[in-house]
């Protein structure tokens, strides 16, 4: 029972962490380096939490890291991702299943898509001739939030009895 309880804790803090590194990334433009931090150092706790088994369950999670920090690294040296975003997303990599994290990847194309055309067309309004600058942590919080709410956080309900 105290696992269950920690192990959906552990969920709620991610949404939490979530949702502030939007808004910190809104307000500066910047996702905090200790944000990160926190959600990498819970990981381990959250495989525990889990039952995840070191071979394959946690190899494969940090593989998945590694393979999406290559990825998303490439893209921070192209000058196309902040590297915030590429530590957020490296982050999640290790709570998110693999195939739930191609989902998130998905809903945060579409929602950083959705994201850049209504900034853009502010930025016409206003007729700002500065670069366009995209809080693209809001996406990622935005395909984060989604998994969680459709995968992991539903399961909860499931175990409760009522009587």
């Amino acid at each position: 029972m105290l696992d269950g309880m920690l192990h959906y804790g552990l969920l709620c803090g991610l949404a939490i962490a979530l949702v502030v590194a939007a808004v910190t990334d809104i307000r500066r433009r910047q996702i905090d380096n200790w944000l990160n931090g926190a959600i990498v150092v819970a990981a381990p706790l959250y495989w525990w939490t889990a039952g995840m088994s070191l071979w394959p369950g946690v190899a494969i999670q940090v593989g998945v890291a590694l393979a999406c920090f290559a990825v998303f690294a490439g893209l921070f040296a192209l000058r196309m991702m902040g590297g915030g975003d590429v530590k957020l997303l490296t982050a999640l990599a290790l709570w998110i299943e693999p195939t739930w994290f191609l989902k998130l990847l998905v809903v945060m194309a579409l929602a950083g898509g959705v994201l850049t055309i209504v900034l853009g067309a502010y930025h016409v309004m206003k007729r700002r001739r500065d670069k366009l600058a995209v809080p693209y942590g809001v996406a990622i919080s935005i395909g984060g939030l989604f998994v969680l709410g459709t995968h992991y956080l539903p399961l909860a309900s499931a175990g409760v009895t009522t009587g």
